[in-house]
């Protein structure tokens, strides 16, 4: 290990390193506090300078994270910055960035590839550089390497390099980013070593593992594992429908095996930043070794179709009652791709919005996590969540209930509304409830 390395190892052990975490955002900013909570400066960066005054300000943009949260990592150093010449500052260099699908449906690497040509002009030797953005296996070593060694940059001699995929869950009140065990995969034994030394200080358990390429696999593998098995249920789902039976009765029967079966639960399609997302970068580089992922690809298009057959089913229940979609107020209940949360990226019920509206559906939305519509980059509405009372939720001709927050009036909603559009399995029998 040369000196520069060396020296990395040291302000490591000691506590002294800096840390630089490139997009603070649902994985960078919590993963930024948490190393402020162990004592190490941070310095977050983003391009949003929204983002950044926000921060800047003592105040917090992601709903489970307090303003008392920015202040307290405040005090103990942390600085949001849009200004990537600070980089120099930093002993390691982390990248959450968004990795996407393109409209093709292939992978947007952009924004990674964006941030490591902002970094560049100010990397120095001694710097670890961690991607942590979900990603295709052979990222790290075939785009971020050579570009570091073009700079004269040579991981393992006078940096390092490292992949550790995020494995936040937005919402999961039982792990954390701490104890969330951390794979880290490096590109020589030394750049793991590094890696390893840096991620310790934060996190309980490290997951070590041979080559950035498994590490990539690794986060790869558990999500398609999960898109797989939601596609298998929302298959079984549209069965069950058919055949006048109750897929969620079914689930929780099967569930009290005590071995062999783990229940998934079936919904209005996939959202997040991750099980919609990393199956596809998966099936694109594997055309690249001859292979076509047939089995991850159908479980792929079985999820797409999802909000498709919630507005078929609303589309029905609508003209059961002698009503078009046309010209109906439909009101959507959760914005958030999933329960309690308030991250709404590619949520399903974005999609049954849009495909309600294009059908001639007036629209509205309620989301007691999410206030107003945000900014996407595919996906526009002006719209604000209504808030729920008796006499709202009976003006509307049909509420579909896409996301089951906690928040909601389930007792209130069966009670008042017209008709009620159940994705989610969670309301009981009425005359007024159709389940999707």
């Amino acid at each position: 290990m040369n000196q520069a390395l060396n020296l990395l190892q040291q302000r490591i052990a000691s506590g002294a390193a800096v840390v630089g975490i490139y997009g603070l955002g649902y994985v960078g900013l919590p993963l930024a506090l948490r190393f402020c909570e162990v004592g190490i400066k941070v310095i977050g960066f983003d391009i949003d300078h929204n983002k950044v005054a926000t921060l800047t300000a003592g105040q917090s943009y992601i709903e489970r994270l307090t303003p008392a949260h920015i202040q307290r990592a405040q005090r103990q150093g942390f600085e949001a910055t849009s200004d990537f010449a600070r980089t120099a500052e930093a002993d390691a260099l982390i990248i959450c960035v968004p990795t996407p699908l393109d409209n093709h449906r292939e992978p947007d690497l952009s924004f990674v590839i964006g941030t490591v040509e902002s970094i560049l002009p100010y990397f120095k030797a001694g710097q670890l550089l961690s991607l942590e953005s979900t990603t295709w296996p052979g990222t790290t070593d075939e785009e971020l390497a050579p570009r570091l060694q073009a700079k004269g940059f040579i991981p393992g001699q006078n940096c390092a390099l490292v992949f550790s995929p995020e494995r936040e869950d937005p919402g999961n009140p039982d792990y954390g980013t701490h104890d969330i065990p951390k794979v880290i995969g490096g590109i020589t034994p030394i750049c793991l070593e590094l890696g390893q030394a840096l991620y310790r200080k934060a996190i309980h358990t490290l997951v070590p593992v041979s080559s950035t390429r498994t590490a990539e696999m690794t986060k790869l593998l558990e999500n398609i594992h999960r898109a797989v098995n939601i596609g298998l249920v929302n298959e079984m789902k549209i069965v069950a429908d058919r055949m006048g039976v109750d897929i969620h009765e079914v689930i929780r029967a099967a569930a009290s095996k005590p071995f062999g079966f783990t229940p998934y639960y079936p919904g209005p399609g996939l959202g997040g930043h991750c099980i919609p997302i990393d199956p596809f970068y998966l099936t694109w580089k594997a055309k690249e070794y001859g292979i076509n992922t047939r089995f991850i690809e159908l479980a792929g298009e079985i999820n797409h179709y999802m909000p498709h057959w919630v507005v078929q089913k609303v589309a029905d229940a609508l003209n059961d009652q002698g009503q078009a979609i046309k010209g109906s107020r439909i009101l959507v209940l959760g914005l958030a791709y999933k329960k309690n949360i308030d991250d709404s990226r590619e949520s399903p019920a974005v999609q049954i919005m849009e495909l309600l509206q294009a059908k001639g559906a007036l629209i509205d939305y309620s989301d007691p996590h999410v206030p107003s519509f945000p900014k996407k980059r595919d996906h526009h509405f002006d719209l604000q969540s209504v808030p729920l009372d008796a006499q709202t939720i009976a003006a509307y001709d049909c509420v579909v209930l896409a996301t089951d927050h906690d928040a909601f009036n389930y007792p209130q909603l069966q009670q008042h509304a017209r008709l009620i559009i159940d994705t989610r399995g969670r309301l009981n029998g009425g005359s007024n409830l159709v389940r999707a």
